[in-house]
């Protein structure tokens, strides 16, 4: 009956484009057809007082009561209000049969498919009973009719309704089967991604190591730095197609990207604390050197995250202290406050922070094999501490990216 989806029990109204026509000729062929069916049913049917009388006026009434199903998708509320008033009208004037037409059916299940359930349940409450009292004649309505009548509510309202919820459950397991399809091809993508990693970035690995172990044969060496310069190319070609195809659908940026910050940003951070109210120390302690920008980043969002729920949840005299340490073979960051606030629950995210709570902490310090241990002090307080190893190659590597950057 409806050329639209419905949705569901919260749904209203449907807004249709100004420039719209009122009507279309799906609409005109759905009220022909209700017309044709009511004019039927008044030729074909007995009147209550056994005689079947046509007349042009009872004829003209019931063609004309389908006439604002034209506008049923519009307005479908004042859509079956005209047509109650319609119907009623040629019930009282002409002898008609006991029945609910086809055309006050179609317009009843056009406000249950497009109202919310308030207005269709009024809807259909008014339309049992005007349908009842026009034709009773404002008597007390037979049995036969006071069942029939609320019953046909009932079945059209209930079939509106039901096809309302199957259209969402389509519309549900359409969208569920584009995500599915979607996430196939994401991990599509990340397979053939780790492939050119695993392939091509291990060719590179292998070819500066054999160029390294023969630099007394120019020509051993000049051959792995083509193999290798070669293998870089390709690798990079083929990674930039497929982030490419990963970031299709994303909206382009209108500025430039800023670099990601680090360990190095910590002191940005320390004095925004500050100019936010809460006192906070910082301190650096062994031979600082440079991190790998990875670990970098999850030192710099640790003490971001810790330092905001600090502000969010702690007393209004807390003070906080940050310590980053450096050892060896690991980097070790702690964020304390001194504040009697309730600690933050996991999962706890504050907003502005960029991070996520405790569990978007402790997935960060996971995903660098390290350690987190975040709770109450003994003397009051709460503390984060944070440990991330550091392996020697990693650590070699942000060394000469640090030594070039300087040059």
């Amino acid at each position: 009956m409806s050329d639209r989806t419905g949705t569901g029990g919260s749904r209203g109204p449907l807004r249709l484009d100004s420039a719209e026509p009122l009507w279309s000729r799906n609409d005109a062929l759905v009220a022909g057809g209700a017309c044709v069916l009511n004019l039927l049913s008044y030729l074909f049917a007995e009147a209550p007082d056994g005689q079947n009388e046509v007349s042009v006026a009872g004829f003209l009434l019931v063609a004309v009561a389908a006439l604002p199903l034209l506008a049923r998708r519009r307005h479908p509320v004042a859509a079956l209000a005209a047509v109650l008033v319609l119907d009623a009208t040629a019930t009282v004037t002409v002898p008609l049969s006991t029945h609910f037409g086809a055309v006050l059916v179609v317009a009843l299940y056009e406000v249950a498919r497009a109202c919310r359930g308030r207005v269709t349940a009024a809807t259909a409450i008014v339309t049992g009973v005007v349908t009842l009292v026009s034709q009773s004649g404002g008597r007390i309505p037979s049995y036969q009719n006071a069942i029939a009548t609320p019953l046909s509510v009932l079945i059209v309202v209930g079939t509106a309704l039901a096809v309302n919820r199957w259209q969402q459950e389509v519309a549900a397991n359409r969208r569920l089967l584009a995500d599915r399809a979607v996430a196939d091809e994401r991990r599509r993508i990340a397979r053939e991604l780790h492939d050119i990693v695993a392939h091509h970035i291990t060719t590179m690995q292998l070819m500066a190591g054999g160029a390294r172990a023969n630099l007394a044969q120019p020509e051993v060496v000049r051959d792995a730095l083509v193999t290798l310069e070669s293998s870089g190319r390709l690798a990079l070609r083929e990674m930039r197609q497929l982030l490419d195809v990963l970031r299709a659908g994303d909206e382009p940026e209108t500025a430039p990207s800023l670099p990601q910050p680090g360990a190095d940003g910590l002191d940005r951070l320390v004095a925004d604390s500050r100019l936010a109210g809460l006192p906070t120390e910082f301190s650096v302690h062994g031979q600082r050197v440079p991190l790998p920008p990875t670990v970098g980043l999850t030192v710099f969002r640790i003490v971001q995250e810790a330092l905001t729920n600090t502000r969010k949840y702690a007393a209004g005299t807390a003070h906080a202290s940050v310590r980053l340490t450096y050892h060896q073979e690991r980097v070790t960051v702690e964020v304390r406050d001194g504040g009697g606030g309730a600690p933050p629950q996991e999962g706890a995210s504050a907003a502005g922070s960029g991070g996520y709570g405790l569990i978007g902490m402790r997935e960060r310090v996971a995903l660098h094999g390290g350690t987190l241990t975040a709770g109450p002090q003994a003397g009051g307080g709460f503390a984060v501490v944070v440990d991330l190893p550091l392996a020697a190659d990693e650590a070699d590597e942000a060394a000469v990216q640090h030594e070039g950057a300087l040059r």
